[in-house]
């Protein structure tokens, strides 16, 4: 026997016509078969919120309940629980026009247009063969939309920050272009619309996770981007201005006078885009660096310079 169907709606027995209507659109869109292909739990939820709403939805059903004259599944109440036998569908169903019961009751029963209830789920009207996806009073069970297809693509950090287009492979063999939108955050899902695998009520959707690669120069902080950025000795000790590397191409960076490595400089606006939008910085640690080959000259000075003036740098 069904549960009370006023439970399975979630309202009170003193709920109106329209707050009863209003939560069975809720949990009707919710647990849409065509919202969760395959998921069996659902789809028995919608059939148990189905049946509950032909009985409290129907004017005249939801009277002969009320008064303990039908029980939840529809059936007379007559000596007992004697009346004729029936599933939850058997005192009502679904047609074309919408959710509508038959018999039993001896209504008109509740007219719900699912193609409006079901349109966003869907993406088409349920008036074009099946209601809400399921068959009419002749129909075999609801016509299922294709699985879903996903696919993870590598892109670039320059790509991930400025946009745009590559070719990611299926399982299937099939290959398609992707726009890739400026912004891109790491572990964001890109959804193609019918690019999914087939199915009776049209072809599912294909979901591209989106996975930034590791950066050669960048290291990834969130939104904020940090490298090492090598300078000489004497721009160290001197300051002056050096070419410096970024996602949107190089610039030129002051780096001022007595500079060590492990000092930071900023550049604003040079790093990855965060969710909302905003651009983050990136930051370039100086890292002091010798010549290549031994210099002769930078060898005697430093030699002269650790005789005449010693110190001892200390760890911060």
């Amino acid at each position: 026997m069904a549960r009370d169907p006023y439970q399975e709606l979630g309202v009170s027995r003193t709920a109106t016509t329209d707050e009863i209507r209003k939560a069975f659109r809720k949990l009707a869109k919710q647990f849409h078969p065509d919202a969760n292909p395959g998921n069996k739990a659902a789809e028995d939820r919608f059939k148990q919120i189905s049946a509950a709403f032909d009985i409290v939805g129907d004017a005249v059903k939801k009277k002969k309940f009320d008064a303990g004259e039908i029980d939840a599944d529809g059936r007379e109440i007559a000596r007992g629980f004697g009346g004729a036998g029936g599933s939850p569908f058997g005192a009502g169903g679904f047609n074309r026009g919408g959710f509508q019961s038959r018999g039993g009751g001896g209504g008109e029963g509740p007219e719900i247009d699912l193609g409006d209830l079901f349109g966003d789920i869907l993406g088409r009207g349920a008036r074009s063969g099946s209601a809400g996806g399921f068959g009419g009073a002749g129909g075999g069970g609801f016509a299922p939309r294709g699985a879903d297809v996903r696919a993870r693509l590598d892109i670039d950090l320059e790509e991930a920050i400025r946009g745009g287009k590559k070719r990611v492979a299926f399982s299937d063999g099939r290959t398609i272009d992707v726009t890739i939108p400026p912004g891109a955050q790491e572990g964001q899902t890109l959804r193609l619309k019918g690019q999914g695998s087939p199915g009776r009520a049209g072809p599912g959707d294909a979901l591209i996770e989106l996975a930034i690669k590791p950066h050669a120069i960048y290291r990834r902080e969130g939104e904020t981007l940090v490298m090492d950025l090598p300078i000489s000795v004497p721009d160290a000790v001197l300051g002056g201005k050096i070419e410096a590397p970024t996602p949107d191409g190089a610039v030129m960076l002051a780096v001022p006078k007595g500079s060590n490595s492990g000092a930071t400089l900023r550049l604003k606006g040079r790093g990855l885009v965060d969710a909302k939008g905003k651009r983050g910085d990136l930051l370039a640690r100086l890292v002091v660096t010798l010549p290549d080959e031994p210099d002769s000259d930078l060898e005697k000075f430093a030699q002269a310079w650790r005789e005449q003036k010693p110190y001892s740098p200390k760890r911060k």
